[in-house]
């Protein structure tokens, strides 16, 4: 036995999801993003148009962040007319972003 093999805790990630892990991380490692993910945490299903009066950023990056983050599977899309809806679909959002920032808080 070595001392690899005698390790008792498991690994932060498990082997075959290390790739989705990875790409959700970098999904999820740009500010703007997660500004966005924090207005929908907030206020719940917003419009394009008040993401982007909400947030300043023009409308071009904002619907091209919120692609990236639906094909992520993290915010879903809701069509009404010419109008798109935006809300988080990943129900595990809140509790990374907890984590990483109460760390964050507490080494500062």
């Amino acid at each position: 036995m070595t001392e690899l093999d005698a390790s008792p805790n498991p690994p932060l990630v498990p082997d075959g999801l290390l790739d989705r892990a990875a790409q959700r991380l970098r999904i999820m490692g740009d500010p703007v993003r997660l500004e966005l993910l924090n207005l929908l945490r907030i206020h719940g299903e917003l419009s394009v148009q008040s993401l982007v009066d909400t947030s300043g950023h023009r409308q071009a990056n904002v619907s091209k962040h919120l692609g990236i983050l639906m094909r992520e599977g993290l915010v879903d899309r809701r069509k009404e007319g010419v109008n798109a809806y935006y809300s988080l679909a990943d129900p595990s959002l809140p509790g990374i972003c907890v984590l990483l920032t109460n760390q964050l808080t507490a080494d500062d």
